[in-house]
């Protein structure tokens, strides 16, 4: 017996204890129920259960030694990028866009599901439903990055403009979520230099937020505000850190994003904002993602420039790739008021007002219309 199981388990000692093992439970058994007809094949059947009960019994001791080992490891000892991995993942490309948010807010921003789903306006158990049905489509798969940066820097600026301009209900921020998204953006901005931009972007947005929304909760636009109350700790930082990442190589679309936040930030006023150069930045924002929004914002900015009719001419060609948006009559009425066109102006406001979601953006829009009647 002993040689059999020595020869299995290449282990002398172990074969040793488990024959032991085995001649203790005939000598317990055997007196009351009988010697059986092959007493070597009992006893060596006995044997091997207990070597491979002894052999899982020290696998399983292994694996939690080695756990506990890792558990013990100062916060430092991890690996840094064991953050972005989780990031990744949560942004799977088998997810939906609304999905991958939810779980970015769950798994790696710590928010509760009745959090997010008080920011995105929908019911707890809706959130909560969304939330583990990610998990279910990422069960079995390995732990590891599934995404690309690409998307994982969409999900962030998907979560930081939902909190800086929330898209529906009585509220124009939700501070908790951009913030969320500005320490998220915080864990990957080393990678490269879109990160570190997208991180600029970020903040250079963020430190105009005070000045944005008034005493009563009504919507402040740029041209009105008042820029002493923008954060120049936030403006320092995402210039800086923006400076640093345009040095690094290729130009992104976060990159020009940031550049484009940054003149706003550091002009005096808005009337000495280099509206040239931002219409400029914003040109080759176009022709690097081709996104309507950016084309919207370009006109606003050669408008600037070259004067409302010039900005109205180009958001004529706009009409079907944003046709519905309340931006789109939003940008159109305020061109039309700058071009003293008043009754046009106020229909266009009194349009796109009805078509927003947001009540601080339906306000405002709703009073421009009626000051121009």
């Amino acid at each position: 017996m002993l040689g059999v199981l020595a020869r299995r388990c290449g282990s002398f000692a172990d074969a040793e204890d488990a024959v032991q093992e085995a001649l203790i439970a005939a000598h317990l058994h055997w007196p009351s129920r009988g010697i059986p007809d092959n007493p070597r094949g009992w006893l060596l059947r006995t044997a091997s259960r207990k070597l491979i009960d002894h052999v899982r019994g020290e696998e399983a001791r292994r694996r939690r030694e080695e756990l506990a080992s890792r558990l013990e490891q100062p916060a430092d000892a991890y690996p840094a990028d064991d953050t972005l991995t989780v990031l990744m993942m949560c942004c799977h490309p088998d997810l939906t866009p609304q999905s991958q948010v939810a779980l970015t807010l769950r798994a790696a921003g710590g928010l509760t599901t009745a959090e997010i789903a008080a920011a995105f306006l929908v019911p707890e158990a809706t959130m909560a439903q969304r939330i583990s049905r990610a998990k279910q489509k990422l069960r079995g798969r390995p732990f590891g990055p599934s995404a690309d940066l690409s998307a994982l820097r969409r999900v962030l600026y998907l979560i930081f403009n939902e909190g800086y301009a929330v898209s529906s209900g009585p509220a124009l921020h939700r501070v908790e979520l951009s913030a969320e998204a500005i320490r998220l953006a915080r864990q990957i901005c080393h990678v490269d230099a879109e990160s570190a931009a997208l991180l600029a972007l970020m903040l250079l947005t963020d430190a105009r937020r005070p000045a944005r929304v008034s005493p009563t909760g009504d919507l402040v636009p740029l041209e009105e505000q008042d820029r002493t109350q923008w954060d120049r700790s936030l403006i320092f930082e995402g210039t800086a850190i923006l400076d640093a990442a345009v040095t690094q190589g290729t130009i992104g679309e976060y990159q020009l994003q940031a550049a484009i936040a940054a003149l706003h930030c550091r002009a005096l006023s808005f009337a000495t904002t280099d509206w040239p150069q931002i219409a400029a930045l914003y040109g080759l924002l176009e022709r690097v993602g081709g996104n309507p929004v950016v084309a919207l914002n370009r006109a606003v900015a050669v408008a600037m420039v070259d004067g409302p009719a010039a900005g109205l001419a180009m958001l004529d060609e706009l009409g079907d790739r944003l046709a519905g948006h309340h931006r789109l009559d939003a940008v159109r009425a305020h061109l039309h008021e700058q071009a003293g066109d008043p009754s046009t102006a106020a229909r266009l406001y009194a349009a796109a007002a009805a078509r927003t979601s947001s009540l601080p953006e339906r306000r405002y829009l709703t009073m421009r219309a009626a000051r121009l009647r």
